[in-house]
């Protein structure tokens, strides 16, 4: 009988430490990405929702994209290029004019920023 208990307690030891450590391997930050609307706001997000993503979400009165990913799995910069292939500016990585030019006109978000200025 103690030996069917050592062999469970062992059993339960090793599967608090496999969650401590999938724990270690999640992180969360944020992302600075440019959008104007409802539309850009769900083509963020769904852009952002790559292999390893865990949580997205894009707030469009900051302009900030929240994102909770496993950095075993992807990188904060994949991210942000898959974003920036929806048409979306993100971190450092800027959508190119052929990405750009796929949005809809009400998601211009360069063209608001030149109106602003």
């Amino acid at each position: 009988m103690k030996r069917i208990f050592g062999i469970f307690a062992l059993l339960i030891a090793s599967l608090s430490f496999a969650s401590a450590q999938d724990k270690k391997d999640i992180t969360t930050e944020k992302i600075k990405v440019s959008g104007t609307c409802g539309q850009c706001k769900k083509r963020i997000e769904n852009a952002a929702y790559i292999s390893g993503v865990k949580r997205a979400e894009w707030d469009k009165g900051t302009k900030e994209l929240t994102v909770t990913y496993r950095p075993s799995k992807t990188t904060l910069h994949q991210i942000e290029e898959h974003i920036a292939k929806a048409g979306h500016d993100a971190g450092e990585v800027k959508a190119t004019e052929a990405d750009y030019s796929n949005l809809p006109q009400c998601c211009a978000y360069k063209e608001e920023a030149a109106a602003e200025h």
